[in-house]
């Protein structure tokens, strides 16, 4: 491998490093960002901040389609700065382009065609002198500062070298190599404060409230939400095993588990029906958002992907159907009329102001770019904090799969201790089973002989 030099700041000439932010927004970015190029503009260097993500640079052209200064990037100053820390959204914007898009494996990468948009890339970046890339985003963008870590490891001997380190940013909070990420808290706290608002609609109404929230594959921000919410009942894709699975077989002939609707239903009006023995007749669930993935195809048809083939989980509406669908199940298994509402949670948080701690967590790592690159002289690693916001440095190939080149999502574990404290803060159903809840503190005890039915609370066929 080609030596990478240094960015250090004892070299003589003044170093330039670009910078990208790429996803979805997360609370928090402009800390990553102020405290980035703050570290670089005080050791004398110069930063540059690439709008919308890999939009511009990826269709960069020597001859027809140079970068320009203010209209795809700017040169920022110490000015740019000021006061940048704890404000919403993020100063560059963002974009979900995907340079990467085509390349499956490790042989891809030496396919012309399959890298053009790389080669793009790499390209624009040489053409403006930028020594060095930070790369801040979600599990995709991990994946394509990999790709362009990878694609410059094959040049030819003494072409120059574009050092690239990532910093990870996702609400979601399914990012392997770092505890937390920044955003995940104050997006908890943003639909926390909004599932209590429902909650207290749903005291004054009778009525229960189904929300659906971000997270796209994991349960992290779900189950944040429901306990920080006071929800009754939180399901995550964690969570479906048992009688909530289902097996089906791809056209691949693979097996794979899918969501058993019919049973998450009946597990929701399970739990209307044990509260209603417990003279609690209103309540709200958290659903997550990735649960859509794990539905039977004929549910997905015609829901559109963005440019990483994820499907537009929105679109979906899950929480919608389960809101009809749970209604009319218990009003045929009780004779009365319960009102459903469905809501979707999750945008709003987006660009939210930041949590004190997401500040904090942010900024160490806006701080870590720049150690890791000047310090440490790194190339292809993530930047990470652990235990009180110390920094580390994470290899790319401890978190890309070496086959197809993709990063591994991080579940909630089953059983965890997190997954147990979610299991103890909602309403243990009368029905409930070990391979559901573990063993927890009593509930209010139900009344012997308690109706199911909710009179003056329901509205009779």
């Amino acid at each position: 491998m080609q030596h990478v030099e240094s960015i250090g700041v004892n070299n003589a000439a003044k170093r330039r490093v670009g910078l990208i932010f790429s996803g979805g927004p997360a609370p928090a970015a402009n800390a990553v960002i102020s405290a980035a190029v703050t570290s670089f503009l005080d050791a004398g260097h110069e930063v540059i901040g690439f709008f919308h993500g890999y939009s511009n640079l990826q269709e960069y052209h020597p001859t027809t389609r140079r970068l320009l200064p203010d209209e795809h990037y700017r040169l920022f100053t110490e000015k740019d700065m000021r006061g940048l820390r704890n404000t919403r959204g993020i100063i560059v914007g963002t974009a979900r382009a995907n340079p990467g898009k085509g390349i499956t494996c490790a042989a891809d990468l030496d396919d012309d065609d399959k890298t053009r948009r790389l080669c793009n890339v790499y390209n624009a970046l040489v053409d403006l002198e930028c020594d060095a890339l930070i790369s801040i985003g979600g599990d995709d963008t991990l994946k394509t500062a990999n790709f362009l870590y990878e694609y410059q490891r094959r040049l030819p001997e003494g072409a120059r070298r574009v050092s690239v380190v990532h910093l990870p940013k996702t609400i979601d909070n399914d990012y392997r190599g770092i505890d937390f990420t920044f955003g995940f808290f104050t997006a908890v706290d943003v639909m926390a404060k909004e599932l209590q608002n429902l909650k207290a609609d749903a005291v004054s109404t009778g009525s229960y409230f189904i929300a659906e929230t971000m997270g796209r594959k994991a349960g992290w921000l779900s189950y944040g939400v429901a306990m920080a919410g006071e929800a009754n009942m939180v399901v995550a894709v964690e969570d479906v095993r048992g009688r909530l699975a289902t097996e089906a077989v791809d056209v691949d002939g693979k097996a794979r588990t899918l969501l058993d609707v019919d049973a998450l239903i009946d597990h929701i009006v399970t739990l209307v029906e044990t509260r209603a023995r417990r003279g609690k007749h209103y309540g709200t669930i958290v659903i997550a958002e990735g649960l859509a993935e794990m539905l039977p195809a004929s549910f997905l048809e015609g829901v559109p992907r963005d440019d990483h083939g994820h499907i537009s989980l929105g679109k979906v509406n899950l929480a919608r159907y389960l809101a009809d669908k749970a209604g009319q199940r218990f009003e045929a298994k009780s004779g009365y009329v319960k009102k459903f509402t469905s809501v979707q949670l999750g945008y709003e948080s987006r660009c939210a102001p930041p949590h004190a701690f997401d500040v904090a967590l942010g900024s160490q790592l806006g701080c870590g770019a720049y150690r890791a690159l000047v310090e440490e002289g790194l190339d292809g690693h993530m930047v990470s904090v652990t235990g009180q916001l110390e920094l580390c440095y994470v290899p790319f190939h401890e978190l890309v799969n070496p086959k197809n080149l993709t990063t591994e999502v991080r579940f909630i574990e089953h059983d965890s201790d997190f997954w147990r404290l979610a299991r103890f803060l909602e309403t243990r159903l009368d029905d409930q089973t070990t391979e559901w809840q573990p063993a927890r503190r009593n509930e209010s005890a139900r009344a012997p002989g308690a109706a199911t039915k909710v009179p003056g609370t329901a509205q009779t066929r």
